[in-house]
C-alpha cells in the first residue's frame, strides 16, 4: 500500500556529483566493452572492477546490484543500436541495420537473451526493464508499417501491430539461434522477412 502520510516525504532522487557521473559513465563504458566481447557469464563484477580501479564492493556504491549494471549496459546497448539506425529509409530498414550491429557485439547479444528469459519470471528487475523495451519497440514498428502501409510499400492482408509482433518475435528467435549457431545467417533471413511484408499476395 503506498505511503500517503503528506507529513512523510518519499526520498528524493539520490545527489550525483560531477566525479561520481563521471565514474558511472566509465564503470558503463567498461562494462559494455567487457559484456560485448564475453557476455554476462564471465564478465563478473570483480572483472569489470578491476578494470576501473575499483573492488567488487565498490563499483556497487555506483551500481547497486549486478542486474542493475547489466540493464544499464543494454540501455546503452540500445542507444548505440538506435544511433546506427539513424538516417534509414524506413523502420524495416532499422532493424536490419540493428542485427548489423549486434553481429559485432556476440556477448551483448547473449546478456539481451539471457535477461528476457529471466524477465519473464514475476518479480525479476529485468521485468519493468524488458515491458518497456517490447511496449516502445511494438509501438514504433507498428508505427512505421503502418506508414508503408499507406504509401502502398507494405502488404495490409495482415495488420501493421501483427506484423510488428511478428518482426520482433522473429528477431529474438534469430538471434537466439544464432547464438547456439554462429553459421546462422541473420541477415539473409531478416532480408527475407523483409521481402514477405514487403511482397503483395497474388489475386
Amino acid at each position: 500500500m503506498p505511503n500517503t502520510d503528506p507529513a512523510r516525504k518519499a526520498p528524493g532522487p539520490r545527489r550525483r556529483y560531477p566525479k561520481g557521473e563521471a565514474k558511472r559513465a566509465e564503470i558503463l563504458r567498461t562494462a559494455l566493452e567487457v559484456l560485448a566481447a564475453e557476455g554476462d557469464r564471465k564478465a563478473s563484477l570483480r572483472v569489470i572492477a578491476d578494470r576501473v580501479g575499483l573492488t567488487a564492493t565498490g563499483l556497487t556504491h555506483y551500481f547497486g546490484t549486478r542486474e542493475e549494471l547489466f540493464l544499464a549496459v543494454l540501455d546503452e546497448r540500445d542507444r548505440e543500436a538506435t544511433a546506427a539506425a539513424e538516417g534509414v529509409a524506413d523502420s524495416l530498414e532499422a532493424v536490419t541495420r540493428t542485427v548489423e550491429h549486434n553481429l559485432g557485439v556476440p556477448g551483448l547479444v547473449r546478456l539481451y537473451v539471457a535477461l528476457t528469459a529471466s524477465a519473464a519470471d514475476p518479480g525479476h528487475p529485468a521485468g519493468p526493464y524488458f515491458a518497456r523495451r517490447y511496449q516502445g519497440l511494438h509501438g514504433a514498428l507498428r508505427r512505421g508499417i503502418e506508414a508503408m502501409q499507406a504509401d502502398g510499400r507494405a502488404r495490409t492482408d495482415v495488420g501493421a501491430d501483427e506484423l510488428a509482433r511478428l518482426v520482433i518475435a522473429a528477431i529474438d528467435g534469430l538471434q537466439m539461434q544464432w547464438l547456439v549457431d554462429p553459421e546462422v545467417d541473420m541477415i539473409r533471413a531478416v532480408d527475407g522477412l523483409v521481402t514477405m511484408i514487403t511482397s503483395f499476395p497474388s489475386d
